[in-house]
């Protein structure tokens, strides 16, 4: 293979992925990674719980150690891509220095959605994404007791069981009308709802946030009822946004994400984008999708590897996500948007061991397993090969999972 230069902007799943998957494709050429962090890339998803708990450090989060790096000839340079120039091939950093490249990959991520409130710049308040936000809210933990976190979507319900963990009281602002209302059936919001009320967790939905208020740093968040919540402590997890201005300014497509196709490359036959800051067409779920998981960031990372090491590779894995709880492992296989119906194998009122599926026109498109990883890996096969298995069965937690792959497939009830 011509020898050349990729270069990868961002240090993340995806580009930890690429550095391996070039390698192992036959690139033979240099492989430049720029991050903005002073890290390597590290896994994401338990900042907002080991890390945050303080069961384990930015060192042991590494996907790959430096002698990984090193020996596959990875050059890792912290800095901050300011500029793209398609036409000279050329990326400007925040040092003032100009690189070159033959391939370009934008793993950029997403960033946090800022809550545009007063007071939401005060000191004691926090997002939750990098390594930084989470050393920022260990060591407002050293004085806090009383935390409010904004929002009830994953990454704020694993906030809050983390802080329970710790000792901190806690109280969960939602202004939908029920948590993980974006992502999941009522039932599975019920069941976290009860949940985490069991653990302690002050849960207030269908509210409205005001203001978040203090001095020099946060006392409380006052509510559009004119309430005040008392807090030591604010995260703020009120969704994210794709980091695409890159993209966007050298004139790529962009849409909810960097539009790329089935092979993460750009509308620029030398500018790729995987991870949470790119959108490809999934033919499965017949739509565009930006997805925020690791399963997905690594999946388009092999892809454009194998097609920038001249391999025929399309993005086409089943999505897949997790979220740690408590004493809780959610396992999500597939997406759920756009179901008719629900099928519960165990209770979800009772104990904390179940699983949801959800269907589409008869079809299985998603589930929500709950401490119950045979359901997932049946799920994950059973989606994946476009199966409809019997519902009533489905639901009788007497028929074995395995049984269902080999009966036939079926539409109704």
């Amino acid at each position: 293979m011509d020898a050349g230069r990729v270069v990868i902007v961002g240090a993340s799943h995806a580009s930890a992925q690429l550095c391996a998957g070039l390698r192992q494709g036959g690139w033979a050429g240099e492989i430049l990674l720029i991050g903005d962090e002073p890290s390597l890339p590290y896994q994401r998803p338990p900042l907002s719980k080991a890390l945050l708990a303080g069961e384990a450090t930015v060192a042991d989060l590494l996907i790959r150690k430096p002698e990984f790096y090193e020996k596959e000839r990875v050059v890792f340079r912290q800095a901050r891509v300011t500029l793209i120039d398609r036409e000279a091939a050329t990326v400007d950093l925040d040092d003032g220095e100009t690189v070159g490249y033959d391939r370009l990959v934008l793993c950029t991520g997403a960033r946090p959605r800022p809550l545009d409130i007063p007071g939401a710049d005060l000191a004691g308040v926090h997002c939750l994404r990098d390594a930084a936000d989470t050393d920022a809210i260990q060591r407002t933990l050293a004085t806090a007791r009383r935390a409010v976190v904004i929002g009830a979507g994953y990454i704020g319900l694993e906030a809050a069981a983390s802080l329970r963990k710790l000792g901190v009281d806690v109280t969960v602002l939602e202004a939908a009308d029920r948590v993980l209302q974006r992502v999941t059936a009522p039932a599975i919001s019920a069941f976290y709802d009860r949940v985490h009320r069991e653990e302690g967790v002050d849960l207030r939905v269908g509210v409205g946030v005001a203001a978040i208020e203090g001095d020099a740093a946060v006392t409380g968040v006052r509510l559009a009822d004119g309430e005040l919540v008392a807090a030591d402590l604010v995260i703020v997890g009120v969704g994210v946004v794709p980091n695409v201005e890159l993209a966007q300014d050298a004139g790529l497509a962009v849409d909810n994400g960097i539009l790329v196709d089935a092979h993460g490359r750009t509308d620029d036959p030398a500018v790729f984008a995987a991870g949470d800051c790119a959108s490809y067409f999934d033919a499965r779920y017949d739509r565009r999708l930006r997805l925020e998981c690791v399963s997905n960031a690594v999946e388009q990372a092999k892809t454009v590897a194998a097609t920038i090491c001249g391999k025929d590779k399309t993005i086409s894995a089943l999505p897949w996500f997790w979220s740690d709880q408590y004493d809780l492992k959610l396992q999500i296989a597939g997406l759920s948007t756009g179901y008719d119906e629900i099928v519960l194998r165990g209770d979800p009122r009772t104990g904390r061991s179940f699983a949801c599926f959800y269907f589409a026109e008869g079809r299985l498109v998603a589930a929500d397993c709950v401490n119950r990883a045979q359901e997932f890996m049946f799920s994950k096969r059973a989606i994946g090969e476009g199966l409809s298995p019997d519902r009533a069965l489905l639901a009788d937690p007497e028929t074995p999972l395995v049984s269902l792959l080999r009966a036939p497939s079926v539409s109704a009830g």
